[in-house]
């Protein structure tokens, strides 16, 4: 017998996302030092440590939330059922103004980090301001995420101006890289918002630390038609245009490109971070996704901000991509089940160019894992474990969640953090907002 630090016995659907979308039934994983050691059938038997019996329960890859703005739970609803220049411009922008500071952002992620716990997420993407606020939150939570501050060319809570924020970006890069939980990256805000100038300066910074480059592109026609009668192109060929179109890119909602845009992106190997459920409140438009999967374009899925979405479920957006995409298309067979999960796991991990590390259930990749349970009615009979989590499922499910081996939540109660304790931040704010 070998010694192990974990072992996941008797799991009823082991879910792996590998390569060949390996399924497993009735099996078990090993961890030990916060990685997957083996997987199969009978496994208990070869080793010994720590064991949860996992009977009835669908075993699935940590999912991965690749575009969200963590802090702004503090602002879950504010200004809604406005467009998006609009509710920007006229509500979110001015209250960030006013309040936001270390301790609203630490206080906002730290209730982001409890939801997306309890819904089964273990990586996230955040653009937001004071990320060091954000990397506390997330080491404090136990998770992983890719976090970049905001950089644009007019003064916000994160910097006075472009440059300023390209510098803060480049200090907080230095100062997390290599870090196993957080992976410091660059972020400029859209193509409306930032300069060539600002965005070429961005990129050398991705290039010379080899981090990702996470900026919105194409979310509403605005933005298509102010780029196009700025810079006579469409944002995507700016993009490129310009030289920051590349395998680095991750570019959140894409709603409006052209299928000369579409090919552009699988050329450049550049990402997509699908939020359609954002996109839809804000009635920003529906992203072409089946043509982006048939062109090859990897294809994520993100909540985008509380404010625009409201939750931080990702069990419930792929089914909200899945329905919606077929509804749009008159075709029942695009972004079938199996493609949506991959949207939320191994796709994510792609995007976020981590795919050697995280997004599917291997050996040597880190232990990250969420555990859904099937014992309740609306869960069964379970004919396929694929529809029954895409189409029957939301993040009430998710019984336990394992995070570099570590485990994080368990029998649906997140471990890491005090929900009484976040429910009085969260009304803290609210009055505080609401008082000026």
């Amino acid at each position: 017998m070998k010694q192990a630090d974990l072992i996941l016995t008797n799991i009823s659907y082991i879910l792996t996302m590998d390569a060949d979308l390996t399924q497993l039934t009735d099996s078990d994983i090993v961890i030990k030092d916060g990685k997957i050691i083996d997987i199969g059938k009978d496994k208990k038997n070869e080793y010994y440590g720590k064991t949860i019996d996992c009977r009835e329960k669908i075993a699935i890859p940590g999912l991965i939330n690749t575009h969200t703005h963590a802090a702004m739970t503090l602002l879950r609803g504010y200004g809604s059922d406005n467009p998006l220049k609009i509710w920007l411009e006229e509500y979110i922008w001015p209250v960030e103004g006013k309040f936001v500071s270390y301790d609203f952002v630490k206080d906002g992620t730290d209730i982001a980090c409890y939801e997306m716990l309890r819904n089964g997420i273990t990586t996230f993407v955040d653009m937001y301001f004071y990320e060091d606020a954000v990397a506390e939150s997330v080491k404090n939570a136990g998770m992983r995420a890719a976090l970049c501050t905001g950089i644009l060319d007019f003064p916000n809570p994160g910097a006075s101006s472009p440059d300023e924020g390209l510098k803060k970006t480049e200090e907080f890069i230095k100062r997390y890289q290599g870090d196993e939980n957080i992976y410091p990256c660059v972020g400029p805000h859209a193509p409306y918002t930032c300069s060539p100038e600002t965005l070429k300066k961005a990129m050398e910074i991705a290039e010379k630390y080899d981090t990702l480059f996470h900026i919105h592109v194409s979310e509403t026609t605005f933005e298509v038609e102010t780029i196009k009668e700025k810079y006579g192109k469409t944002p995507v060929e700016h993009l490129d245009s310009i030289g920051v179109l590349n395998d680095r890119v991750l570019a959140a909602h894409m709603v409006h490109p052209t299928d000369k845009e579409i090919e552009l992106l699988a050329e450049r190997n550049a990402k997509v971070a699908h939020c359609p459920e954002s996109n839809l409140k804000l009635a920003s438009g529906v992203a072409p996704v089946p043509k982006m999967l048939d062109a090859e374009v990897v294809v994520s899925v993100g909540t985008d901000g509380t404010a625009s979405n409201d939750d931080l479920d990702i069990i419930g957006e792929i089914a909200t991509a899945a329905k919606l995409h077929k509804g749009v298309n008159l075709d029942p067979t695009v972004v079938n089940a199996k493609q949506a999960l991959q949207m939320a796991t191994i796709n994510g991990a792609k995007a976020l160019r981590l795919e050697d590390k995280i997004g599917s259930l291997e050996v040597g990749k880190y232990a990250d894992i969420t555990l859904i349970d099937t014992q309740d009615p609306h869960l069964q009979p379970l004919f396929d474990p694929y529809t029954q989590i895409v189409y029957s499922s939301t993040g009430k499910e998710v019984d336990t969640v394992i995070v570099n081996g570590e485990i994080v939540v368990l029998d649906k109660k997140v471990l890491v953090l005090d929900k009484e304790e976040l429910l009085e931040k969260a009304q803290y704010w609210k009055e505080k907002t609401l008082n000026g």
